[in-house]
């Protein structure tokens, strides 16, 4: 076995070891197909308010100006497919938003693989990233072999579907790098058919303007009017394009307990939802990603449910 191949099994088993699905890894360098694909959805303004997407435009489509030298781009999955989902006559939160919040969560598991390959590989310099920085995930994810990116713009592995986080580790070392895996979406068209607002515009574009999730999290104004009844109860994300998606039918609940709901999260009526005060706000999504809407957010989101 060469230095490049134990360097990466040693990488793969340790992210095994930290509780990650997956681990695949591809050469850090400029993505070619992305970028006229980024740049039209931008014109597009498929975007909506959601000016951060315009920032960094070359950082996103090249990690070697993020961290010098980048040779790698290290991608993780880790699962949050619940044991348990919410009462069916109930407001929904979308299932990543059950637990503690994955931003730091996954961080702290980046941070502990990146100080072991320090620590058995020697001085090796690169950055954690977890959906908070100017970086692709899917497109990285699927470059390295992790899954394939479906209609709904969602990566999908055929073993586990896609309820899981997408997190990255770019290094300044040279690694056995995956090839890409084929797409297995055929002619199966449930998320386009299914998504109550119409948002996947075309097969694998979404218009994220239009999007539950856009709405109900990243709209700070009020939620247009033309949306009334077309949310169907969801006051946080939507999971719509996932629930209906073939491939989820092998998701497999995670064993992460920090992912795990308050009990109040599953079992709430929409008359306690109504009815929710700071204080209870505060224990139910204490460091959740809920958090993120603030009270008067999901307030104004149940509002226009009801």
């Amino acid at each position: 076995m060469n230095i490049k191949e134990n360097h990466t099994r040693l990488i793969k088993s340790e992210a095994q070891r930290l509780g990650f699905l997956s681990c695949g890894i591809a050469k850090a360098g400029f993505l070619e197909t992305e970028a006229p694909r980024l740049e039209r959805w931008l014109n597009n303004n498929s975007h909506g308010e959601m000016s951060y997407m315009e920032n960094y435009f070359d950082k996103r489509l090249d990690p070697t100006l993020l961290v010098e030298g980048a040779k790698s781009v290290i991608s993780l999955l880790f699962n949050y497919y619940p044991s348990k989902i919410q009462r069916e006559d109930s407001y929904k939160i979308s299932k990543y938003a059950y637990g503690q919040d994955y931003h730091f969560v996954i961080k702290d598991k980046l941070k502990d693989l990146l100080s072991f390959i320090q620590t058995e590989i020697g001085e090796v310099s690169g950055r954690v990233f977890v959906d908070s920085a100017p970086v692709l995930d899917k497109a990285w994810a699927a470059k390295s072999g992790l899954g394939w990116i479906g209609k709904n713009s969602n990566l999908i592995t055929k073993q586990v579907g896609s309820f899981y986080f997408i997190a990255e580790l770019i290094v300044d070392l040279d690694l056995e790098y995956d090839a890409p895996t084929t797409d297995h979406c055929g002619s199966c068209t449930a998320c386009i058919d299914a998504c109550p607002t119409q948002a996947i515009v075309q097969p694998y574009v979404v218009d994220g303007s239009k999007c539950i999730s856009y709405f109900t999290i990243e709209l700070k104004g009020n939620i247009p009017n033309e949306m009334n009844d077309k949310f169907d109860d969801w006051m946080f994300g939507c999971d719509v394009c996932q629930d209906v998606c073939p491939w989820n039918r092998f998701s497999k609940p995670h064993n992460e307990p920090l992912f795990n709901p308050n009990d109040e999260i599953l079992n709430f009526s929409k008359k306690e939802w109504e009815e929710i005060t700071e204080e209870v706000f505060k224990k139910v999504f204490k460091n959740s990603p809920v958090k993120r809407t603030k009270l008067e957010g999901l307030q104004r989101n149940i509002e226009f449910l009801k």
